[in-house]
C-alpha cells in the first residue's frame, strides 16, 4: 500500500502475532486502495447528497445512489450498507455506517464506528481499511476511532489450527482526515495501545480453565506488570494462611489449584495524595462447589474471574496513559471445585477483617474472595475503592446482558463514575443499597450469614461487600451480564468483552 503524506504509524497485536498498522492521511480517500472503505454517515433522507456519500456516488457514477434507495439506507445509527464498489472505486468493497443524528455524535459512537469496520473487515478477510467521517475529527476521536478498530477486528485465534485458522489479518488501517494530524497521531498511537491492553483482559476470559488456573493468572499478572512497568506482589497459599485470608482459602480448598491473591501497582513519578484501587474476583472456574450447578451453561463459568481480567487489562491501560493519581490492582483467584476437602453450607469461617461467616450456599463464592480482598485493599487507605465482579444472576435479570449494575452509598461518587461511564460508552445502571436488607445477612451462629433472601440478590450481594470496607468511599460494579457475550455487539467481541476497563478507566483519567 502506498505512503502518504501526513501519516503516523503504530504497531499493535490484533490476534496473533499480526502487526496493525495505523496512518493518519489527509489525501483523497476515493482514490484509497483498501480492501475495506468504512464511511460515516449522519441520519437524514438526502444522505446521497451530502459529504462524503455524495463524493462516493460521483465516483460511482451514481450507482451508490442507487443501492442506498434499494436498501433504505438512511443514516440510522449502527445501520449498515455493504457493497461491492464493481471497480469504480479503489477500495474493494464499500461499507456505509449509521452514525444517528449529528448532534447524538460523540467518542464513543466513533469507537463503534469503527469496531463494526475492523469486524467487517475480518469478515471480508480484509488486510487493509480505511476510515472516513462526514466531520472533521479532534484527538479525543481519533483516540476512539483506533480503539474500536483494534476491538472491533480482535479474534481469539490460540486453540486454532489448519483450515480454522483465519486466512487473513488486518494489517493496515487508515483514517482520513482534514488539517493538522500531529494531535491525532499521537491519539491514535494511544487509542491503539489501549485497546491493546482490553484485548489481555479478553484473552484471559476466553482461556480455558485448564489452562488458566489461579496460579496460571497470578502468572500472567506478572508478565504484564513487567511489561508495563509496575509492582506486582502475589501470595500464595501459605503467606495467605499468615494474613488471616480464610474466606478465600475457604473458596479454594477443594481444589488442586492453590488460591492468590495478586496486588498490582501503579505510581506515578510524582507522589500523589489521591489514590486509587480496583479490586476484582478470579474465580478461574465456578462448579458451584458442593451447591453443584447444572450443567447447562457450566461451560461459561471459565469467565467467573473477568472482574480480576479487568483489573489486569486497567492496570496495562493506566501503565499506558501515566496518570498523576496512584492506582492499585487487588486479585482475588482461586477455583471453586468439589471434593472431600470442599467448604459446605454450614462452615463458618474467620475474615481478614475479623469478621466471622456461616457459609449458606457454596455457589455464592465470589462475595467470600472478595471480602478478603476487600479488607487488604482497605487497608491501604484509597481515595475511592472500586469492587468489579461477575457477581450474581440477579443483575443479570435486572438489567439484561449489555448493562452492569453499580452501588455506591456516596451521591458524589455515583454522579463521577455515571459520567465517566457515559462518556466511555459503557453501560452502568445504579441500583439502590437498600438497609432494611441487611437483616438478610444476620447469622445466628456467627457474625454474618454471605448469602440473603433469593428476591433483590445483587443488593443482598453488595451489603455483605460493605461489611469488609468500613467508611472506604466504595463502588461496586456488578459485571455478570456484559462480561461474557454470546454475539459480538457495539465494540465488544464474542466471548470476552472487556466490559467496565474503559469506564474504569475514564474514571481514573478524570478523577
Amino acid at each position: 500500500m502506498g505512503r502518504h503524506p501526513a501519516e503516523a504509524q503504530i504497531l499493535c497485536s490484533v490476534g496473533g502475532n499480526m502487526p496493525l498498522e495505523f496512518r493518519c492521511a489527509t489525501t483523497d480517500f476515493s482514490k484509497e486502495s483498501v480492501d475495506l472503505l468504512a464511511v460515516g454517515v449522519f441520519a437524514g433522507e438526502a444522505v446521497t447528497t451530502t459529504y462524503p456519500v455524495d463524493t462516493l456516488d460521483k465516483a460511482m457514477g451514481g450507482v451508490l445512489a442507487e443501492f442506498i434507495a434499494q436498501q433504505e439506507f438512511t443514516g440510522k445509527k449502527d445501520q449498515t450498507l455493504e457493497v461491492d464498489t464493481l471497480g469504480r472505486l479503489a477500495a474493494r468493497r464499500l461499507l456505509l455506517v449509521g452514525l444517528g443524528e449529528p448532534k447524538e455524535i460523540s467518542s464513543a459512537v466513533y469507537r463503534t464506528f469503527a469496531a463494526r469496520a475492523g469486524r467487517n473487515a475480518n469478515g471480508a478477510k480484509a488486510k487493509s481499511l480505511a476510515l472516513v467521517l462526514p466531520s472533521k475529527i479532534q484527538a479525543d476521536d481519533a483516540r476512539a476511532l483506533a480503539e474500536g478498530v483494534v476491538l472491533g477486528a480482535y479474534r481469539f485465534t490460540k486453540y486454532l489450527t489448519g483450515d480454522r485458522l483465519p486466512k487473513a489479518e488486518l494489517a493496515h488501517a487508515t483514517v482520513f482526515t482534514s488539517g493538522k494530524t500531529d494531535k491525532l497521531k499521537s491519539a491514535m498511537n494511544l487509542g491503539a495501545r489501549i485497546a491493546k491492553s482490553i484485548c489481555i483482559t479478553r484473552d484471559l476470559v476466553n482461556e480455558p480453565p485448564n489452562e488458566l488456573t489461579p496460579i496460571v493468572l497470578a502468572s500472567h499478572a506478572q508478565q504484564i506488570a513487567k511489561q508495563h512497568g509496575l509492582d506486582c506482589k502475589v501470595f500464595d497459599r501459605k503467606a495467605l494462611e499468615r494474613k488471616g485470608m480464610k474466606l478465600l482459602l475457604a473458596v479454594g480448598q477443594g481444589s488442586v489449584n492453590e488460591p492468590r491473591l495478586v496486588h498490582l501497582t501503579y505510581k506515578p513519578a510524582k507522589p500523589s495524595k489521591k489514590k486509587l484501587v480496583w479490586v476484582g474476583k478470579g474465580i478461574t472456574f465456578d462448579s458451584g462447589g458442593i451447591c453443584i450447578k447444572p450443567a447447562a451453561g457450566m461451560g461459561d463459568m471459565k469467565s467467573d474471574m473477568a472482574g480480576a481480567a479487568n483489573v489486569i487489562g486497567l492496570m496495562a491501560c493506566v501503565a499506558e496513559i501515566a496518570p498523576d493519581v496512584e492506582v492499585h490492582g487487588i486479585i482475588a483467584t482461586a477455583e471453586n471445585m468439589l471434593d472431600g476437602n470442599a467448604y459446605r453450607p454450614g462452615d463458618i469461617f474467620g475474615s481478614l477483617d475479623g469478621k466471622t461467616v456461616e457459609i449458606i450456599n457454596t455457589d455464592a463464592e465470589g462475595r467470600l474472595v472478595l471480602a478478603d480482598a476487600l479488607a487488604y485493599a482497605r487497608a491501604l487507605n484509597p481515595s475511592v475503592l472500586v469492587c468489579n465482579a461477575t457477581l450474581t444472576g440477579a443483575c443479570v435479570v435486572a438489567l439484561g446482558q449489555h448493562c452492569s449494575g453499580f452501588f455506591t452509598a456516596q451521591e458524589e461518587l455515583a454522579a463521577k463514575f455515571n459520567k465517566a461511564a457515559a462518556d466511555s460508552g459503557e453501560q452502568f445502571w445504579r441500583l439502590p443499597l437498600l438497609e432494611d436488607m441487611r437483616e438478610q445477612l444476620k447469622s445466628d451462629v456467627a457474625d454474618l450469614k454471605h448469602t440473603g433472601d433469593r428476591w433483590g440478590g445483587s443488593i443482598s450481594a453488595a451489603l455483605f461487600l460493605t461489611e469488609f470496607v468500613g467508611d472506604t468511599p466504595f463502588i461496586h460494579c456488578d459485571i455478570a451480564g456484559p462480561a461474557l457475550a454470546e454475539k459480538p455487539y457495539s465494540f465488544y467481541s464474542k466471548g470476552g468483552t472487556g466490559h467496565g476497563v474503559l469506564a474504569f478507566l475514564r474514571f481514573v483519567e478524570t478523577f
